[in-house]
Order: structure tokens, then sequence, then C-alpha cells
């Protein structure tokens, strides 16, 4: 593996005998992971045998959904364990309030040692815990900087092989095996734009991956998702800075990303030598091979999508290989008996449906996000849960696993019922969600709905729109029809707000003084 991976058997194989028999708690989140590309969710395309391992030796959970589907956000929510309205951190323009309440300052408090390494995204520094060694902002796939106790250092490397360095050398060497420990491993995989190691660039280069149903529609009856801009088949997806397709001279369209020529696409410029010629040996010949095919047309929006499937599974090989690479530490080193291990995104994705790229909808793919455990011993639950869960549930869950208190404010409730294989009779039985980011890259406008496992409301809101989405998902699980104006559903309509006013009345979401229900 590229990037200077430290080799999990050149690490200490013996249990320690000082460890404590609290349970440990080792939480893995990744960037625009969706459910769809992994294995144990029912692809027959994604290549991920050691998450798919996670969920077969433990729990996975098939209603898991997030508050509000962009990144800094829903990582406040699980911070928190509190709708975005509460925490105040809504959009990505915010700075998260560190001073506020977490469950790492709870865990401390209840004497677990702390940590968090790779990607943060909060625009303030980390608080609470015992040590912290976060990307830049988003961070880069080549030779990224990290924010390590307050130094900013450069590392050398692949920045997925980079963190599980990190998060093994903290386990191994930085931590006080005295105590309890909660580690969050955060990775910068799989978000735009989907740079692949070295060593996977030729990864599904002959995979030809099946056209979504619905990929080519024409949003009748949902003004919302017409208004868009993330749309593979027109210019929302950027050849040059997501499709790698550069050629001297050439302007992104996303000038953000764009400074000179070794700048071309996002890190290039960071990378070493062997780095970059090992790119350009890849990618050049397709560069050249997609200007002489001067394709237009469906052709043109079908060979996006063919691009943009290949790098971003190519970024989920990585990862998969670098949680595998975790997990046999913690096994190899008698941690893993004794901790438990989430493994989740920060949202869901769209992998083509819709023709889209990207999240913030509330429809399915970027509301929902995987949720796998492996579970320690004692807790003997194993298969599919099925019951509807938040990311605001995290911190609730890991609270009562060590055994401490769960404050009231805390919005989410604690999954450790349902982890011992119990059936709590009065579970949660609609979810709500919130997306404020607009106006906003990608132009999706604001919402907020409930789910209550078949029917979906959404309310679209602004100055330039006020609409309203029913979907039914039993028959219509594309969220295709929006059936909200149709006589026969008046009554679902109505019995829908009165319960969407309830989840706003208990979280407490001022939206409702605006539109009243």
């Amino acid at each position: 593996m590229a990037g200077g991976a430290l080799s999990v058997l050149a690490l200490n194989s013996c249990t320690d005998t000082s460890e404590t028999k609290q349970l440990n708690i080792v939480y893995i989140m990744t960037d625009d992971h969706t459910r769809q590309v992994m294995g144990c969710y029912g692809s027959d395309y994604a290549d991920t045998p050691n998450l798919d391992k996670i969920a077969e030796e433990g729990v996975i959970f098939t209603n898991a959904y997030v508050a509000n589907s962009i990144s800094g956000p829903s990582r406040a929510c699980i911070l928190t364990g509190k709708h975005s309205h509460i925490n105040g951190f809504t959009d990505n323009t915010r700075t998260f309030d560190g001073e506020q309440q977490t469950f790492p300052k709870l865990l401390r408090k209840a004497g677990y040692q702390t940590a968090v390494i790779g990607k943060w995204h909060l625009h303030s520094l980390p608080t609470g815990f015992d040590y912290w060694d976060i990307l830049i902002g988003q961070g880069d796939y080549y030779n990224s900087p990290f924010i390590t106790m307050g130094d900013t250092l450069k590392t050398e490397g692949y920045v997925t092989n980079t963190i599980t360095d990190k998060s093994i050398d903290w386990l191994e060497n930085r931590r006080d095996k005295s105590k309890p420990f909660m580690l969050m491993v955060h990775h910068k995989a799989i978000h735009r734009n989907w740079m692949a190691d070295t060593c996977h660039l030729k990864d599904y280069e002959e995979k030809v991956f099946p056209i979504p149903d619905n990929f080519y529609d024409d949003y009748d009856g949902r003004k919302a998702a017409s208004l868009q801009e993330m749309d593979i088949r027109e210019g929302d997806m950027d050849l040059l800075y997501d499709l790698k397709m550069y050629r001297p001279g050439d302007e992104s369209r996303l000038r953000r990303n764009y400074i000179s020529d070794d700048k071309r696409h996002g890190t290039y410029g960071n990378m070493n030598d062997a780095q970059r010629q090992a790119w350009d040996a890849h990618y050049n010949p397709i560069i050249k091979e997609f200007f002489s095919s001067n394709l237009k047309g469906k052709e043109l929006m079908e060979w996006k999508y063919q691009r943009y499937m290949r790098d971003y599974m190519k970024t989920v090989k990585s990862l998969d290989e670098n949680v595998g690479r975790l997990m046999a530490y913690l096994e190899e080193s008698g941690l893993l008996e004794n901790t438990l291990v989430i493994y989740t995104s920060d949202q869901g994705f769209y992998m083509g449906e819709h023709g889209w790229f990207d999240k913030r909808f509330m429809y399915d793919e970027s509301f929902s996000t995987p949720l796998i455990m492996r579970l320690p011993k004692g807790y003997d639950r194993r298969g599919e849960i099925t019951e509807l869960v938040q990311n605001i549930d995290y911190a609730p869950t890991f609270l009562e696993i060590a055994g401490a208190e769960i404050p009231d404010d805390i919005q989410g409730v604690s999954l450790l019922p349902l982890l011992k294989g119990e059936k709590p009779e009065n579970w949660r039985n609609a979810l709500y969600y919130h997306f404020y980011e607009y106006p906003g890259e990608h132009a999706v406008r604001k919402h907020y709905g409930i789910y209550d496992g078949r029917y979906k409301l959404i309310h679209f809101y602004g100055d330039d729109i006020d609409e309203w989405e029913l979907f039914d998902r039993n028959t219509d699980p594309s969220e295709m029809h929006n059936i909200y104006s149709l006589p026969e559903n008046a009554g679902t309509v109505k019995q829908m707000k009165s319960r969407l006013k309830e989840l706003q009345v208990m979280y407490k979401d001022p939206i409702l003084e605006k539109y009243p229900l």
C-alpha cells in the first residue's frame, strides 16, 4: 500500500494486562460514503470485504438516517446529540461553538481518554479531546498537512493511509493504557473529487457500472429537484476538477480549486514526483482518448457517469483496506473483544440516482447513511436492526455504554437496547430532518420534513419556493412521484403534518413560528 503505511504485523500483538475491562469505543466515519456501494447493503459491484466483515460479525442498521445531510452540520449533530438548530451549526458557513456540551467532554468526565484523528471540518479547533490530529478544512488526498495539537505539520502519503497510520500509532504509543478510550477515526475519503491512491488507479477501469433507472429523471412535479446544480449530465460535474480531464491552458469552472497548471485538480500540486508520474501515466491516455472522441449528448452523459463511478470506487477500495488494517490491529493487540467498533458516514450520497452526485436533499440516497457495528464481548445481537435511528443517537449510545449519565438536553436516544437485542415498545416511529444551506453550492433549497418508515413529507421553503412533496416509499422507493396534491391523499397529508408539528415542538425548531402547521 502506498504512503508508507504502518505494518500491523510489526506491532505488539500481546494483550496489555493493564487494560481496563471498561468498554472502549472506536468510531470510524467517512465522508460521503453511501450504502448503495457497500456489499453488506446489497451492492453487487462494491468491493468492501472488510466493511462487510464488520456487518457479518455484528449488526447492520437498515434504517439509519441523518438530521442534516451535509458534512459540518452532520458532525455537529453527532458530537452534541442535538439537531442543528440547537447546536448552532446549521450549515458549513458556521463555526462550531466548542464551548458547548459534547459527548467527548462527558466521556472524559467518566474517565475515558478521548482522541480524534482525521477530518474535523467545523472551523474551530477540537475541544474535549486528550489528543487531536486533524486535517485543515477538507484536507488533501496527497501529502496533506495536519494540525497536531496546535502545530501544523505536513505529512507524506495518501491521506486514507496516513489517518490509519496515525490512529494505530495513537492506540499503540500515545494513549494512557490504564484508561478506557474513545477514538474517532475521521477519514477524508470519499469526498469530492475522488482521487485514488496510485496503487488503485487501474482498478475498475474495465468495469461498466449499471445506469440507475432514474438517471434521466426530468423532475416532473418536483420543483426543488429541478433547480439543483448537482447534475452529472450537465455542467455541474466539472470535467477538469471532478473528472480530471485536463489539458494545458484549461481552466476549471470551479475557479476556487484552480490555481495553476500543477493545481489543476485539487491536490495534484501536492504530489511528489513518483505520485505525479503514476497519476499522469494513468490519466494522460484517458484524457487523450476523451478529447479525440468528442462525445456529445447521451454518450457524454454516460461517459461522465462511468468515470465518476470508477474514481469513487477506487477511493472506497483504499478506505476498505484501511478499515481492515485497523481492525487487524485491534484484534492482534487484544483490544477487539472489549471494543465497540462503529462504521458510518456523515451522510449518504447520490451515485447517479436522479442524474446526481452529492447529497443535501431529504431524498433517501443522501438522507440515509450506512451504519454497522461490531459489538464487544457480552453483546450477542447479530444481523439487521430495522428500527428508525438517526445520527443524534450516537452520543447517548456512547455515554450509556460508558456508564455515563445522559443529560436531559440531548435529543437523541441511546441505541443500547437495540444492541442488547431488545425491542422497545415505545421506540420512535418517525424522524425529523432540516437542511439549511441555501444560497449555497449545488443550489439545494432549504427544507424540512418527516419520515415514518413509509411516507415522507417534505416542505421546501424560501424567497423563491414554497412547495410540499409527499412520497409513499412502499410503492415509490425512488421518490419519483410527488403525491402531495392528489385528493385521495388529503388524509395522509393532514396526519403527516400533524406528526411533523409534534416533532418540531419536541425538538424546539423555531421554523414552526415562520411556517405554522
